[in-house]
């Protein structure tokens, strides 16, 4: 899962992307209105933290262009303003939720994670479901029946994104950008080598889940007929 941070406090900044890093996140971090907009447009996040009080573009403008040209990732808004009016204001322009500062680390996690139950019927508390496969969170392995195999970080990342988007095709950039990020230098290469990895580990966990290619356009999962 990638979340965008839009925070104009630094620190504030670099201790939420810790925080989320360390609890399974890939976090990137915009200091301003402008930039964050810019970033979160880019539809690779799951979902985004905003600040409210924002150089360049404050949080409320961010987020009814956001929502103007249909982008709908969740958004919880972070704010030291705790007026009722301007809760309801956020909520209006498209929030999902509303957290006033200062707050609990836990209690942001609860709320990331709330936020991010995109397809609630795959998922099994921390754990994913596909066919005869189960991905789990907190240990990054890969079951099917009794055998059982450990990801490293990006191969869980992309089998989450796979599993998550099984009833459609993941282009090769849209995995880039979601793994690697908006910044990287990676290429479609990786992509290919991880998808290839993956494909060895369903293979030696005897599972009737396939990664199909379709060629020219990306990747999707291929599940037995019942």
């Amino acid at each position: 899962m990638r979340v965008l941070v839009v925070e104009d406090e630094v620190r504030l900044a670099a201790t939420l992307q810790d925080l989320l890093e360390l609890n399974g996140y890939t976090a990137d971090v915009c200091h301003d209105g402008e930039a964050g907009l810019d970033n979160a447009l880019s539809a690779i996040y799951d979902v985004i933290l905003l600040d409210v009080m924002l150089p360049k573009l404050d949080g409320f403008t961010v987020l009814r262009r956001l929502r103007a040209v249909g982008n709908t990732t969740p958004v919880l808004m972070l704010t030291a303003r705790s007026e009722v009016r301007d809760k309801v204001q956020g909520l209006d322009s498209g929030a999902d939720y509303y957290l006033t500062k200062p707050f609990e680390p836990k209690e942001l996690l609860a709320c990331v994670r709330a936020l991010t139950r995109r397809q609630p019927e795959l998922r099994n508390m921390d754990n994913l479901v596909c066919g005869d496969l189960t991905l789990e969170k907190a240990t990054f392995t890969l079951s099917c029946g009794e055998r059982t195999v450990r990801l490293s970080r990006k191969e869980y990342d992309m089998m989450e994104l796979l599993i998550l988007n099984q009833k459609q095709v993941l282009t090769k950039e849209n995995l880039l950008l979601k793994i690697w990020g908006y910044e990287s230098d990676a290429e479609d290469n990786n992509v290919e080598v991880y998808i290839s990895f993956l494909r060895k580990k369903l293979e030696h966990l005897h599972s009737r889940v396939k990664i199909k290619t379709i060629r020219m356009v990306g990747y999707c999962l291929e599940l037995p007929e019942n």
